[in-house]
């Protein structure tokens, strides 16, 4: 754990621009960097403790485990929407603290404004993010995110004439839209058909590839993992053993060995597919304890 002498002999050194007195600053090894997280809603039995991470720059990065082990959590303190009760996190080498355009976040559920046609909706991100912008320049922009999800003809739409897997294209295009250091999605897929996720994995890994985009995703899918994921986050829930209570954590990180280009159609033929697919899947039916 670093101390406040340590923080402030570092930034010196490296920070590109001066600090606040309440903000923390060091320099990183990685883009963005986990250290000794923990969550307690009951002090005696915390939901996960030292959960430690990095995510480099342009990584793509899942994590998995079963309900309750904490994965939306981390993925909520990571948005600055929750507080974690002990640890730290830094991206870009400054901690986290509040939410921020910087870090974009998709949720299961689209969180479209009803009355808003899509292009309305990305254009209210996009001026929260770049106010001095003309109408005629946020037109563009939106017309670009929205073309890379396949739904300029429904631009001017609104979310109740949208199927799920469109609500859900129109929430990947405004996160995009806003430029976001980190993109944080919580399985934004969860709630779509076999085929209409299948046709979002493709766009949103087509649009990850184009801007280099750092993620970090939540999913219980294990082949969605394998397909997006430059490396795999596994978690186990907390639980009691014969030494008493021990906490959820983070139990392993498996790092995707297949090619970058791999394909959803090409990926059950890909040598080490399986041998992936079955370590991950052994994890989580005999080491992850789900309760």
């Amino acid at each position: 754990m670093w101390s406040d002498a340590n923080v402030r002999e570092h930034a010196a050194m490296v920070a590109p621009v001066a600090a606040t007195p309440t903000e923390k600053v060091r320099p990183m090894p990685a883009f963005l960097q986990v250290e000794q997280l923990s969550k307690a809603y009951h002090p005696a039995k915390p939901v996960f403790a030292d959960v430690s991470f990095e995510i480099a720059q342009g990584e793509f990065v899942c994590i998995i485990g079963h309900s309750g082990c904490g994965k939306t959590t981390i993925l909520n303190v990571l948005a600055g929407l929750d507080t974690a009760t002990s640890g730290l996190c830094f991206m870009d080498g400054r901690e986290i603290a509040g939410p921020s355009l910087e870090r974009g976040v998709v949720f299961q559920s689209h969180a479209l404004m009803p009355w808003l046609t899509v292009r309305q909706n990305i254009a209210f991100a996009v001026k929260s993010r770049w106010p001095e912008w003309k109408t005629p320049q946020v037109n563009v922009h939106v017309e670009k995110f929205v073309g890379m999800v396949g739904l300029a003809h429904a631009i001017d739409k609104k979310p109740s004439q949208l199927s799920g897997g469109m609500k859900q294209r129109v929430g990947i295009a405004r996160a995009f839209a806003i430029q976001p250091k980190m993109l944080l999605l919580d399985e934004p897929f969860g709630a779509l058909d076999a085929l209409t996720r299948g046709t979002i994995q493709d766009e949103l890994m087509g649009i990850v590839r184009e801007t280099q985009q750092t993620v970090f995703m939540i999913t219980h899918d294990v082949d969605e993992a394998i397909l997006l994921a430059d490396r795999i986050l596994l978690m186990t829930n907390g639980q009691e053993t014969g030494q008493g209570y021990r906490p959820g954590g983070m139990a392993e990180v498996v790092v995707n060995p297949l090619p970058r280009s791999r394909t959803r159609t090409q990926l059950h033929h890909l040598d080490g597919y399986y041998d992936l697919r079955n370590h991950i899947v052994d994890f989580l039916v005999s080491r992850a304890k789900a309760h």
